[in-house]
């Protein structure tokens, strides 16, 4: 079956930095585009981030854009997002998903991470 495992979250200061990962497992990893969504408390789920199969496209919320950066590495089925002068309204859970086709997307996704929490603060 179909595994997606997300890490890397944690606490954090305003304008710090940190690195998500995440491992997909069951599916050829290389065929799929893959996205990285958030969700912060009484929100609805936001898409941050999108990546096409080669890793040659990307797709960036309007929210992220100059400061998240996603890649993948197809070598090792992971994919990350990493992100810079963080903001206390970044705060969130932080999902991994993967896509059912291999180009870039914000709502085709099938597969889905446990989360990662993420916390900006002073």
């Amino acid at each position: 079956h179909v595994q997606l495992v997300d890490s890397g979250g944690g606490l954090v200061r305003p304008g710090g930095s940190l690195t998500l990962s995440c491992v997909v497992s069951g599916r050829t990893f290389s065929r799929y585009a893959m996205g990285w969504f958030r969700q912060a408390p009484g929100k609805e789920r936001e898409f941050v981030a999108g990546i096409n199969l080669s890793g040659g496209s990307t797709d960036y919320g309007d929210s992220v854009k100059g400061r998240f950066t996603i890649s993948r590495d197809n070598a090792k089925s992971t994919v990350y997002l990493q992100m810079n002068s963080l903001k206390p309204e970044d705060t969130a859970i932080y999902y991994c998903a993967t896509s059912r086709y291999g180009y870039i997307s914000r709502n085709e996704y099938d597969y889905w991470g446990q989360g990662t929490q993420v916390t900006v603060s002073s």
